[in-house]
């Protein structure tokens, strides 16, 4: 680390002490204000009048919900200008679920929560933003994305791809909320760190009739129930097990009466993928088994494959970034590798691009377990200014690090590159 860096992140420390209490109640106005995705418009207000009274000059993305910002002197999207410029990216949407818990700042929108981290993503970047325009001397620029429909697929994050605004990028990091994770613990992982995520709608159709006399028409629901158990058999034994490919259905509706045989059915899975060579072959094979069980039955089948997420591909360099950080941050007892999930996250879109990097921050501060997706999730407020103080030294490190590679030919601090996926230390 340069004295500049240590200097500078020395500098976002005493930001975040100083702003506990105010980052704080950011995520709290956030968390009681949650809008699902495309639709986060009272959110993007508030974050571009957070940033404008900073003396920033965000802009909205063309979805119209969402924003992007720079901090630092890289010049306009797309050129480089004065450096390297750095992208940290944040997710804006809640989720479809009702808040459970009984807090004074539990969301005021019926059936909508942040049930996912989302509003400490965004706090946290939105955190690092201001605490960075506030010095001297950034080495570059560091380009905050704030981004809109995280959880629709294939994901808002595919719009920010397409618009341009990475252009110009070095690399982009992230961060995710992790409940299994106690606070103030960073959890890091090379390679693959998600799974891919699919959709798959299947609509069985027939003549219909009376349970009377099955042998007289196609029995829809004993055709459904083929499928249902059928299909993930076939699966297991069609696809190599180490790439982690799995189909699980969520829902399955077909009939009203017990003595009617229904002429229509419907089941709905999602499709999960670790590795991101197989996800490319998943629907045609999930088409192909489909049609292959359904042919045994009789009944006339219709499939709505819809390509979700790839999974996210942590690039080496730059989880060497990120440890170098966390080892400023939280210390080396306080670094856990992290598993792969089969959650699906877009910012693998990222990748398409430019070198990523996930890291997972504990919010767990005592308790039984709140898991995401769930209406009783919450956090432990003291992982927002952890996660602050990661992404804004991770962005440091980066900046020093891309802004004269050919020259010095210095690895990134921490550099493992070539390691193994899977093998960090916790010991850093």
């Amino acid at each position: 680390m340069t004295p500049v860096v240590e200097k500078l992140g020395a500098a976002v420390d005493e930001w975040v002490a100083a702003n506990q209490a105010a980052l704080s109640s950011t995520r709290r106005h956030l968390h009681a204000h949650p809008e699902l995705g495309y639709a986060e418009f009272e959110t993007t207000s508030f974050l571009e009048q957070r940033l404008r009274h900073h003396g920033l000059t965000p802009r909205r993305l063309p979805t119209g919900t969402g924003l992007t910002v720079d901090v630092g002197s890289g010049g306009p999207v797309g050129r480089a200008g004065g450096g390297p410029i750095v992208v940290l990216r944040a997710d804006i949407d809640a989720l479809p679920l009702n808040d459970l818990k009984d807090v004074p700042y539990a969301s005021t929108r019926e059936g909508l929560a942040h049930a996912c981290g989302h509003d400490v993503h965004t706090t946290v970047v939105l955190g690092v933003a201001v605490a960075l325009a506030s010095l001297d001397g950034l080495p570059g620029t560091v380009r905050c994305v704030f981004q809109p429909a995280e959880e629709t697929v294939p994901g808002g994050a595919t719009e920010v791809v397409a618009s341009g605004v990475l252009d110009g990028g070095s690399r982009a990091f992230a961060l995710h909320c992790d409940p299994s994770l106690p606070v103030g613990t960073i959890g890091l992982r090379t390679g693959p760190i998600t799974a891919a995520c699919d959709r798959m709608d299947v609509t069985l159709t027939g003549p219909g009739g009376h349970t009377a006399r099955p042998q007289l028409t196609v029995d829809l629901v004993d055709a459904l129930g083929r499928l249902i158990t059928d299909v993930p058999g076939l699966l297991s034994r069609q696809v190599d097990p180490r790439t982690g490919m799995s189909l699980v259905w969520g829902a399955v509706n077909a009939g009203v009466a017990a003595n009617a045989i229904p002429q229509r059915g419907q089941l709905r899975g999602t499709v999960r993928v670790l590795d991101r060579e197989a996800w490319k072959g998943a629907e045609e094979l999930m088409r192909s088994l489909v049609a292959r069980v359904a042919a045994t039955t009789g009944a006339e089948v219709d499939v709505d494959y819809i390509r979700g997420v790839p999974p996210v591909v942590n690039d080496p360099r730059a989880v060497a970034l990120l440890r170098a950080a966390a080892l400023e941050t939280v210390g080396s007892d306080h670094l856990a590798v992290s598993p792969q999930s089969m959650g699906g996250e877009d910012f693998g879109w990222f990748a398409d691009v430019m070198p990523i990097a996930l890291a997972r921050l504990g919010t767990h501060g005592g308790g039984p377990p709140l898991d995401l997706h769930r209406g009783t999730f919450d956090v432990d407020e003291r992982a927002i200014g952890v996660g602050v103080r990661l992404l804004a030294r991770t962005a440091l490190h980066a900046l020093e690090a891309d802004a004269a590679p050919a020259r010095t030919g210095r690895p990134a601090p921490g550099d493992t590159a070539g390691r193994p996926s899977g093998e960090e230390s916790h010991r850093g």
